[in-house]
């Protein structure tokens, strides 16, 4: 039964008719009947009426009840809302399954609270994830770590998606590679290796990260500790030609990555073009050859130009005058500090401290070695003296290509000077992802896993991770510390000065607020807002049966206009 309502309107009026009637079906038809006539109740009757017709159980008003529990819901239901809206779950399989389940609870804690897998199960209990993903209570970390072999077995198909969802033929393809120590010492891919984390003597993982040309997460494999990243780039292009199925791009990495083997190896392949940089010697080369000169940058600070150590290649030489002065201004802080500490190895010497030509100079390396400035002195060692004089040379050599970078492209670099250079750029915002990815938001490390498919399968999960955050930063970009139109930002300013706050962003550094006039929020912090939306499931104190009901907590306008942004609702 249901109270069906009426309007008419006569001669200016309105009239309401409300019936309560009964439906249901009757040799093939569906037919009402009218049980009773309640046009003449007040409207809160009338109302309590459809309630009670619903199913809903009423309370006598003013009756005590108790909140038994209190569980965050807004941070959950933004990142969800997030995950669907992408259809995380069909790219991590086309068939729902109890796997694929704990794998999006994985992905989502990552990102509302990265912490060990332990921690993690124990956290969501005090949110409203578990419920909104229809796990049950007794999800435990063993479940987890079946999830995440789960997911390491699907790993290539996955990113197959995810690459025919980014990638596109003849785009350009972003790549780098990062590492991360390891706490422990029994997982076969801990090695000591080059720590980009400045952790010298502990173990650590790399791992290699592709990205579309806007930086969002494609693919990411792990490598041993101690491999050179030159050794990552033919298993990336492979992956991209077979498994992914791009037949033509162009590959954009570090000038430590794409080297000269790398290069003449990709000469070999169709289709695969590239964009890096020359090292520091290979520009002193080509400018003692004259293949440039300082006067081609009076006018602009850029030009393209050829060489026959380079064919068929193009090259874009690039001077910055604020880059300049900050590399003369490091190398003569280093040069100081280099002086200063030969000079307390001189007076050693001259005092007697110090004596033996092999001691000498191996407190002599370790300074030199210490500043990387061993080229620009001259160093006399003997057994009882030691002098040392600056190489002024060397140094005004070095000086006057101060500021100087040089873009090396293929001719499948289909792109303006300018663009060349903007796309080598690009590179900066894979090493947003591995910020993100390492210590800002995700956290991968420590890495406690002790497995290598673990290992593996962890850092596969901060990558889809931040897959999500990527596309909710974003959207939330707005009410964030954050450029709100990158793309078109970068498109239009200039490739070689240095990248300054657009004027919206400096803007909202100085209000601290929004057009709305709404607090503005780094990502974290907005999380830990949308947190307080909670879900209080409560029980009257007065009724013997103790009814039961849930209630959520009013959202603030800047609650609102987070999953406004989002397109989605708590």
């Amino acid at each position: 039964m249901h109270v069906a309502t009426t309007v008419r309107r006569y001669k200016g009026k309105e009239y309401k008719t409300r019936l309560i009637r009964r439906t249901f079906r009757e040799g093939g038809k569906v037919k009402h009947e009218t049980i009773a006539n309640v046009s003449g109740f007040p409207d809160s009757v009338v109302a309590a009426l459809e309630k009670l017709l619903a199913g809903v159980d009423l309370v006598e008003a003013g009756t005590d009840f108790e909140i038994e529990r209190s569980l965050g819901h807004g941070h959950v239901a933004a990142v969800l809302g997030t995950m669907r809206k992408l259809g995380i779950g069909s790219l991590l399989s086309s068939r729902p399954c109890r796997e694929r389940t704990v794998a999006e609870a994985l992905i989502a804690a990552r990102i509302l609270r990265p912490r060990s897998k332990l921690d993690m199960v124990r956290w969501w209990s005090g949110t409203t994830l578990p419920s909104e993903l229809g796990l049950d209570a007794g999800t435990t970390e063993d479940d987890v770590y079946a999830a995440m072999d789960w997911l390491l077995s699907r790993q290539e198909a996955i990113q197959k998606k995810l690459a025919a969802r980014r990638l596109s033929e003849r785009g350009l393809v972003l790549y780098d590679l990062s590492s991360t120590y390891y706490e422990g010492r029994t997982c076969p891919l801990a090695k000591l290796g080059h720590s980009r984390d400045e952790k010298r003597n502990s173990l650590q993982v790399e791992y290699g990260l592709l990205t579309d040309a806007l930086g969002c997460p494609v693919a990411i494999e792990v490598f041993e500790g101690n491999t050179a990243d030159t050794k990552t780039v033919m298993a990336q292009v492979d992956r991209l030609r077979t498994t992914f199925g791009i037949r033509q791009f162009v590959l954009v990495g570090d000038r430590g990555m794409i080297t000269k083997t790398r290069i003449e190896e990709f000469r070999s392949i169709e289709g695969v073009g590239w964009i890096t940089a020359l090292k520091a010697a290979s520009i002193q080369q080509l400018y003692r050859k004259g293949a440039f000169q300082m006067s081609l940058f009076d006018e602009r600070n850029l030009a393209e130009i050829t060489h026959p150590d380079y064919p068929g290649e193009r090259l874009v030489v690039c001077r910055n005058p604020f880059l300049a002065e900050e590399r003369r201004r490091k190398r003569e802080e280093l040069l100081v500090e280099t002086e200063k500490q030969l000079s307390a190895i001189r007076q050693r010497v001259a005092t007697g401290r110090l004596a033996g030509a092999d001691k000498i100079g191996l407190a002599v390396g370790k300074v030199v070695n210490k500043y990387k400035m061993a080229k620009h002195f001259d160093l006399a060692i003997q057994d009882s003296s030691f002098a040392f004089s600056r190489k002024e040379a060397c140094i005004a050599a070095e000086a006057a290509l101060d500021g100087i970078y040089v873009i090396r492209a293929s001719a499948h670099a289909d792109l303006t000077a300018e663009d060349t250079v903007r796309a080598y750029k690009k590179l900066a915002d894979v090493e947003q992802a591995f910020r993100c990815i390492k210590t800002v938001d995700l956290k991968v490390q420590p890495i406690g896993h002790h497995l290598e498919d673990r290992v593996r399968a962890h850092i596969f999960v901060c990558m889809l991770a931040y897959y999500v955050e990527w596309h909710m930063r974003r959207a939330l970009a707005p009410m964030l510390f954050e450029e709100e139109n990158l793309g078109i930002e970068r498109a239009e300013r200039d490739p070689v000065a240095p990248a300054k706050k657009s004027a919206a962003v400096s803007d909202k550094v100085h209000r601290r607020r929004d057009r709305d006039g709404n607090p503005l929020h780094s990502f974290r912090s907005l999380l830990d807002d949308l947190s307080s939306l909670r879900h209080d499931l409560c029980r009257y104190t007065d009724l013997p049966e103790r009814v039961p009901f849930t209630k959520m907590t009013l959202s603030t306008p800047v609650q609102r206009r987070a999953f406004e942004l989002l397109g989605t609702h708590p």
